[in-house]
């Protein structure tokens, strides 16, 4: 059923005819109008669009303007944050300047990284693997940025370096230099604030900041490209360390320098960047390879005279004697092939890593009792460790 429009049947009928319709043009031209009527329409039309005009300015001036006063002056905020000693900005704002960025120009290519001022007579202690390409290469350019307002640029001269610890000392010739405080890293707890100081990626005098996250941790350096082979016994920091970072101080909450920041871990692939792994060399144990290297150009290591890889029996992890070099130290104190170490000195040593950084913490010539499991007893020797 179809549905129409409600209506009134008693309504009377309209019999009036349909009004004639016709168009514009008809009108006009046809004379289907009186030319009285053309007239009056467009003088009705004109009156409308005047009353539109009056009632749009009328609107326009109930509209706020745009206001605009040459003497106006905002109010100040109050002055200053207090910085306190001791916080990030302030320890930033001070050990900056003893942070300088190190480039390595060879030809087209080069490299950068960062470096600590140690000495007022202008030695920069920086990571072996930073600067080896000058090293090796006789037409490689090292140059030392320094992080005043002027990015004084000066020549630097290598006093030395040890790829066996990854550590290196440069030279500059400048007049007062800011120097960093050197900490104690042996006083570091896990968990303490650190600051990481250094030019990651190229962008110097960049400041993060974290804890540290472990101690003593042994980490393997292979220095990509340069001839570093190192193992260090590391503070790990959650700090964001990245490409660039390596030679720069780790800084505590006094200020002062407790590591040389020399590695990250990351994912591999894209994610190469900071994933909050990153990892350096102890100041104390930093500070005795710059002042061998400021001394003689060179340092010595101890050995026992052993290559070993990391074994465990399921209850004892240790370092396993693969071969004895013959007439070294570990020989003459009467350890074998097969044999697991599981203690030099008073570190205990749980791997392969462990065991050469427990072995490069003695001084040469030091005699050192050392454990080891034989056929599955326990015995101690003593060692008298040798130079390397």
């Amino acid at each position: 059923m179809a549905l129409t429009p409600p209506h009134d049947e008693d309504a009377p009928a309209d019999d009036r005819p349909p009004a004639e319709r016709f168009t514009l043009r008809e009108a006009l031209f046809q004379r289907r109008l009186r030319l009285s009527a053309l007239i009056g329409m467009l003088v009705a039309a004109l009156v409308i669009g005047a009353v539109g005009a009056v009632i749009g300015v009328l609107a326009a001036n109930r509209l706020p303007a745009a206001v605009i006063d040459p003497d106006a002056t905002l109010t100040a905020v109050d002055p200053g944050v207090v910085r306190e000693p001791g916080s990030v900005s302030e320890i930033a704002a001070r050990v900056t300047p003893a942070v300088v960025s190190l480039e390595i120009r060879a030809g087209d290519t080069g490299d950068t990284g960062s470096g600590v001022v140690i000495d007022p007579a202008g030695y920069v202690l920086t990571n072996n693997h930073v600067i080896s390409s000058a090293a090796t290469n006789p037409s490689a350019q090292l140059t030392v940025v320094f992080a005043d307002a002027a990015g004084t640029r000066v020549p630097g001269t290598i006093v030395g370096r040890d790829p066996l610890t990854d550590l290196a000392v440069v030279k500059v010739d400048v007049s007062n230099p800011t120097v960093a405080q050197l900490g104690d890293s042996d006083a570091l707890a896990v968990g303490d604030p650190v600051i990481a100081i250094g030019s990651p990626l190229g962008l110097a005098g960049t400041v993060t900041t974290g804890i540290v996250s472990a101690k003593n941790r042994p980490v393997k350096l292979s220095g990509g490209g340069s001839d570093t082979d190192a193992v260090i016994d590391a503070i790990q920091t959650d700090a964001a360390v990245n490409p660039g970072n390596s030679g720069g101080p780790l800084v505590d909450a006094s200020g002062a320098v407790v590591g040389i920041n020399s590695a990250i871990r990351t994912l591999g692939g894209e994610s190469s960047g900071s994933i909050g792994l990153g990892f350096a060399i102890p100041m104390n144990f930093a500070r005795g390879i710059a002042e061998q290297l400021i001394r003689t150009g060179s340092v010595q290591h101890a050995t026992m005279g052993v290559n070993a890889r990391s074994a465990t029996d399921g209850v004892t992890d240790g370092a396993q004697v693969q071969n004895v070099q013959a007439g070294g130290p570990a020989a003459a104190a009467g350890i074998a092939e097969g044999d697991i170490i599981t203690k030099v000195g008073d570190r205990t040593v749980g791997n392969a890593n462990e065991l050469i950084v427990a072995e490069r913490a003695q001084a040469v010539g030091a005699t050192v009792p050392v454990t080891l499991l034989r056929a599955g007893r326990e015995a101690t020797v003593n060692v008298t460790m040798a130079a390397v």
